[in-house]
């Protein structure tokens, strides 16, 4: 087995530590400077980084403090698990509105959050490495074929706490019309996990049911984990033949990577009416008030200031400076897309600050 690649041993170290900067600081230049804590979607790892070492540059006195999970854990780290966290990104601009806008912190009895910035995409796509099983095969008009296959090992995200999981799913979904496959997802699936997903269609809408407990069966050739970066290991390990991930994770890592149809990868706002024909729910109620239902839509990051953030006003220069010009320039080298301009929800609730860098979302 190949040796783990640096970037994420060193997200994993990140991982553990919890409240420590991945920065290099020594703890006496750490008692100097306001620490300030972002929790963010685990495809966010190599950017932000990235923007964290020219943030530090120009704000010499914040010490910024990351940590990165699939973006559901993301979320519940502040409405469950209530940790104070100055800076929530998600991979799934949804969920802020879904499940922060209608809970409440503990101490204030105020929302979690009251607005939030789409200020990202991406597109969903299959990544693979040079000895992944039937390469030389496979191309955008044969991939679920070929995924479905007993000898082949496919990397799933859990899509009870990772977007990619579920939105992985939608592409499934999708791809029944798209090929004109009715039985695609269930080649895919059926008899992989111990409790199955289900899949029925209702006025145009094809819903997706995920069970409260999702474990493969033995034999399997499908391989879950909590988090969608973790299989990035595994297929550079070659301990898996393909994986779906988002395209800038795939860039960023240098694995092959095989593009989706435009009308399945979840990343064109002009196949937006397409995509809105799926949505995937579970099965159980894991939150306290919320039951999340994921609707498929064009991929959006969501960021957001939690009400109960220790540090505001460093939060919103760090978000100000993602915004930037030099934010943009630094997520486009890591082959992550931004959108422009970026897109305010709830825009009257945002700081004054950092409403000059986004616009209102258009009302409904």
């Amino acid at each position: 087995m190949k040796p783990f690649p640096s970037i994420l041993l060193a997200t994993l170290t990140c991982l553990v530590i919890m409240n420590a900067g991945c920065t290099g600081s020594t703890s006496t230049d750490a008692l100097n400077r306001t620490p300030l804590v972002v929790f963010a979607a685990g495809s966010l790892i190599i950017p932000f980084n990235d923007l964290e070492k020219a943030f530090e540059t120009k704000y010499p006195q914040i010490d910024v403090q990351a940590q990165y999970h699939g973006s559901i854990q993301v979320i519940r780290q502040v409405t469950d698990l209530h940790v104070p966290i100055d800076v929530v990104a998600t991979a799934d601009a949804s969920l802020v509105p879904m499940l922060m806008y209608t809970t409440t912190d503990l101490d204030t009895g105020l929302p979690n959050a009251t607005w939030e910035i789409r200020f990202a995409t991406n597109r969903l796509a299959i990544a693979y490495q040079p000895d992944s099983k039937y390469v030389t095969e496979i191309n955008a008009n044969n991939w679920y074929e070929i995924l479905s296959r007993p000898d082949v090992r496919v990397g799933l995200a859990d899509p009870r706490f990772d977007a990619v999981g579920y939105r992985a799913l939608m592409v499934y979904a999708l791809a029944r019309d798209y090929y004109q496959q009715p039985t695609l997802f269930m080649d895919m699936f059926k008899g992989q996990f111990s409790f199955p997903l289900g899949i029925f269609s209702e006025n145009s809408l094809t819903t997706v049911t995920v069970p409260q407990v999702m474990e493969t069966k033995t034999g399997s050739h499908i391989v879950l984990r909590g988090a969608s970066m973790e299989l990035i290991a595994l297929l550079e390990s070659g301990d898996l033949d393909y994986a779906f991930e988002y395209e800038s994770v795939i860039r960023q890592h240098g694995l092959g990577l095989l593009e989706l149809p435009d009308s399945l990868n979840l990343g064109e706002s002009a196949d937006q009416q397409s995509y809105s024909s799926v949505q995937v729910n579970e099965d159980a109620q894991r939150f306290a008030s919320v039951k999340p239902v994921f609707h498929g839509e064009q991929i959006g990051y969501g960021i957001t200031i939690p009400g109960s953030a220790p540090h505001p006003e460093q939060a919103a220069l760090f978000i100000e400076f993602l915004l930037s010009p030099e934010g943009r320039a630094i997520m486009q080298a890591d082959s992550h897309p931004m959108f422009e301009p970026a897109i305010g929800d709830n825009y009257t609730n945002i700081p004054s600050g950092l409403q000059a860098v986004c616009s209102p979302a258009e009302t409904p």
